[in-house]
């Protein structure tokens, strides 16, 4: 029996072949491995001989060649094919034990050049493992050094390699050339600056862990990295406390940073079910988490916050006081992240790359029965504004009217978001009609209405208003500037009704719907 070894990552491929070897198990090599083998010892034909042809072109061509592919490709259940192996002097490999040039680790190198990339294009490596793996039935073939112990133990204990490692084995090929396929055509894509959607989708994504269940106990689910140093993501973050992360922490938490990214000034976003219920933006970062905080004591129960600066023993100690699911945070004073860990089960994860936001042209993706719509995210807040009432906004309600126009583009639609002093009032999420949703966030703010604190509060909408009802609405709970897309056949009717109670209304000419 013969094997062929031509690997990259060279992780326990002596040992490897060394029992190999006690099999009696003939070994062929290429370039380094070959180099690396017979270094320890081992007895090992480089390919060349094998092929009676020399590699040429600085190694481009090495394995391409009848005699390797004849070799791995003969059915041994077909005496016509044994035949013609005989005709033509050429043995059959048994083993195919591959792992393909480093392409993902050159294309993460700082200053790699495109010439670069394509030389560490695997050639020869892909066609040995799918030829390989097209004929497991008589072929093992091998790309994870993970795999070698299971091998080697049923080779040692039975003198083989079972039928269900063979097939397990050759669907392993299939899923890994499809990705290093995929990570050649995404980056090619990305340094032909081409924006357009592709006639065929080939993503690829890399596990980063098992969960327990997804959103539900039957549900299964996972974690899954794209290719690339995804700054600023969740699959990035430390956990430094707390039990595993589960579907829902993480899908929450990643609404909660999104938005978190739409601010330069120390903000806090406390979120609960992928909706925001409490943020607050103020010149340092305590003095948000307070907003953050009072705009919802309720919802923030069993909820997530996010920080876009370092968390400080103040914070801590009133983040404690509070049952919280997931905090994320750049960093933590020591002392403060001593104080949180006196919460076994809260998830504390720092994110240095908190503020990087994902890339404009980068794709949203959702699962429909058979297929998957396709879209780039949201990444523009607005373009450009135009006051169209009598009343103009002051430059402060400008300000909290820009400031609740970015919550209420992470609120699910028909959304409706209240603020006012940099700080979240009232937020109505999710509701099949937009006065629900207006109703809704008033009654959140209910507390803070009480108060007086929403007179001379603003609203921002994610679609226009179909009716002047909302207005209505606004009226009644003291608030006097409104901020919406505009677009409606009605739009006059709204127009008229702030006009009649001095309230000042923007359009913004984008809408952000959340589905």
């Amino acid at each position: 029996m013969k094997a062929l070894i031509s690997v990259s990552d060279k992780t326990g491929i002596v040992e490897f072949a060394k029992r190999l070897e006690k099999q009696g198990i003939e070994i062929v090599s290429t370039g380094g491995t070959y180099k690396k083998l017979k270094e320890e010892g081992i007895t090992v034909m480089e390919v060349s001989e094998l092929t009676a042809f020399p590699e040429c072109l600085d190694g481009r061509v090495k394995t391409l060649h009848p005699i390797v592919h004849a070799g791995i490709l003969a059915r041994r259940d077909k005496e016509e094919h044994k035949k013609q192996l005989e005709e033509l002097n050429i043995d059959t490999i048994d083993f195919v034990v591959v792992n393909l040039y480093p392409f993902k680790q050159t294309i993460l190198k700082e200053g790699v050049i495109l010439e670069e990339a394509i030389e560490n294009i695997d050639i020869g490596g892909p066609t040995m493992l799918r030829s390989a793996a097209k004929n497991y039935q008589d072929v093992t073939v091998i790309t994870n050094p993970e795999d070698y112990d299971i091998v080697l133990k049923e080779l040692e204990q039975n003198g083989k390699v079972s039928q269900e490692t063979k097939f397990r084995l050759m669907q392993a090929v299939f899923e890994h050339t499809a990705n290093y396929d995929a990570m050649i055509a995404n980056y090619i894509k990305e340094q032909r600056k081409d924006e357009s959607l592709p006639k065929k989708l080939t993503l690829t994504y890399e596990k980063v862990q098992e969960m327990r269940y997804g959103e539900n106990p039957h549900q299964k689910a996972g974690l899954y990295k794209e290719v690339g140093k995804c700054e600023g993501s969740l699959t990035t973050a430390k956990q430094l406390n707390g039990k595993e992360l589960s579907f829902n922490n993480i899908n929450d938490t990643n609404g909660a940073l999104e938005l978190l990214k739409e601010f330069e000034e120390p903000t806090v976003v406390a979120c609960k079910h992928g909706n925001p219920c409490g943020v607050g933006s103020a010149s340092n970062i305590d003095e948000a988490w307070q907003k953050a905080f009072q705009a919802d004591k309720t919802s923030i129960f069993g909820g997530i916050v996010v920080v876009n600066e370092e968390v400080k023993v103040k914070m801590a100690e009133e983040m404690k006081e509070i049952f919280l699911e997931v905090i994320v945070a750049p960093s933590y004073e020591p002392e403060a992240l001593e104080i949180l860990k006196k919460k076994k089960n809260v998830r504390i994860l720092e994110l240095p790359t908190i503020r990087v936001k994902q890339r404009e042209n980068a794709y949203d993706i959702k699962k429909i029965n058979g297929g998957v719509i396709v879209q780039t995210i949201d990444a523009k807040l607005l373009e450009e504004y135009e006051v169209v009432t009598e009343t103009k906004p002051t430059p402060e309600q400008m300000e909290d009217l820009l400031f609740t126009w970015k919550i209420v583009k992470y609120v699910k639609s028909n959304g409706i978001a209240i603020g006012k002093g940099k700080q979240s009032i009232g937020i109505g999420p999710g509701q099949v009609n937009r006065i629900w949703a207006t109703k809704q966030a008033i009654e959140h703010g209910e507390e803070l209405i009480a108060k007086g604190i929403t007179h001379g509060a603003v609203l921002a909408s994610d679609a226009f208003f179909p009716f002047s009802d909302c207005v209505e609405e606004a009226h009644k709970a003291g608030i006097k500037a409104i901020i919406q897309p505009g677009g409606s056949i009605k739009d006059k009717d709204s127009i008229d009704k702030c006009n009649e109670y001095g309230i000042a209304m923007v359009f913004t000419k984008m809408r952000h719907f959340r589905h």
